[in-house]
């Protein structure tokens, strides 16, 4: 009998279900600086990891909105394990930017993991039938269990200028360094990727302004897929899913451990009653509520866009910018609300709050979701200037 193809319903119920094992092995991941193999087996057994993946090739297709909730969930268990997984399924995405051919040979099995580096931090060198590869990438995050690696290069051209592209590469072909230790989102084992001469066919780079506009052609879903969402918006938006997620977790940990404790060195036996600890709760869940609100804004604009067959414009893309980075620093707020009452105890290994929080703080310093950039962006858009981002 054939297996049943999952849903995203049914993802989704998967995922609630694995949450108190991946919160379990929080204290695992992050001494081991990566995520325990029952994460990953977990997240493919639901099927995280056919999501992004086009039907024609056995994948699930889901839309932008319930891709974000699934993620959202994950992240509620373990952000190292939401932000690798989002990781992995927005650069399978991204795959769908390339020619039919390449997208054949990465989606062959309808569920892949995907890693990339994003900071041009090699080059490629024309040969016969395509290029060679040589560099190294940082951060990159998910390369310890991914099966291909998506990797920002510079080419010289005949003139001496030099082009943006990405070199899609399967990861056996890479070395990968131990050199990840971190005090934030240790788990994501974003450890450094080199490449040494490692051969690209032609079909596996892509323009990189091409693939930022949506421009590439030679791929049957060009145009109204519904799925063309724009690579920047897509990356930062999944990416706001984990956010919130380790937020909601911090929160629901915060006030589950409330009822009957005692605040230190006072006469209150119960801290739920007073006043201080009722504002920090109303003012966090307020941020949170925010911030999935304005989230909800961006995936909506998107899918309008992508199901009429459309580019955002330049204006809501720095929207998107805007609102992606003030979703995020209503995050941090919530949490760092949260943490200045949650005393002293809440800093033990043991306790996941404070991995919650330590893995948000961290994460919000990634330079294309950082607050005050993203906002930057937004701002000069609103004023009628140029967003001067080259990832718009």
């Amino acid at each position: 009998m054939t297996p049943t193809q999952p849903t995203g319903a049914s993802v989704l119920e998967a995922v609630r279900a694995a949450v108190p094992t991946l919160r379990a092995n929080g204290r695992e991941a992050e001494e081991r600086r990566w995520l325990p193999g029952d994460n990953i087996r977990l997240l493919d057994e639901a099927g995280v990891f056919r999501m992004a993946v086009p039907g024609r090739f056995g994948g699930l297709d889901l839309p932008l909105a319930e891709q974000f909730t699934i993620l959202e969930e994950i992240s509620r268990g373990c952000g190292s394990t939401g932000w690798t997984a989002a990781s992995w399924v927005s650069t399978a995405w991204m795959i769908t930017l390339y020619p039919d051919s390449a997208q054949e040979e990465v989606f062959a099995e309808g569920t892949v993991r995907v890693s990339g580096g994003f900071t041009p931090g090699g080059t490629v060198t024309p040969t016969e039938g395509g290029y060679l590869l040589d560099g190294t990438w940082r951060f990159n995050t998910g390369c310890r269990a991914a099966d291909w690696d998506m990797l920002a290069a510079l080419l010289e051209k005949p003139d001496g200028s030099v082009e943006l592209v990405y070199a899609l590469v399967p990861m056996d072909e890479l070395e990968i360094a131990d050199d990840w230790y971190v005090s934030a989102a240790s788990a994501t084992g974003s450890s450094t990727a080199t490449a040494k001469s490692v051969f690209v066919p032609e079909h596996r780079i892509a323009d990189g302004e091409a693939a930022v506009e949506g421009t590439l052609t030679d791929r049957w879903n060009s145009g109204a897929t519904g799925r063309n969402y724009g690579l920047i918006g897509l990356v930062m938006t999944e990416a706001v899913a984990v956010y919130i997620g380790m937020a909601q977790a911090a929160f629901d940990l915060f006030v589950e451990r409330l009822p009957g404790r005692a605040i230190a060195y006072t006469n209150w036996e119960d801290q739920s009653r007073h006043p201080l600890t009722q504002l920090t709760v109303a003012q966090a869940e307020n941020r949170i509520a925010a911030a999935r609100a304005l989230a909800d804004e961006v995936v909506d604009l998107l899918q309008r866009r992508a199901d009429a067959g459309e580019y955002p414009t330049t204006k809501e893309r720095a929207t998107v910018h805007g609102r992606c980075g003030f979703a995020i620093q209503s995050l941090k707020e919530a949490v760092e609300l949260l943490h200045s009452v949650s005393g002293a105890s809440a800093l033990a290994r043991s306790a996941p709050f404070q991995r919650f929080y330590r893995d948000l703080e961290g994460l919000s310093l990634h330079g294309m979701m950082a607050p005050a950039t993203n906002l930057e962006v937004h701002g000069r858009a609103l004023l009628g200037l140029e967003p001067d981002t080259p990832v718009l």
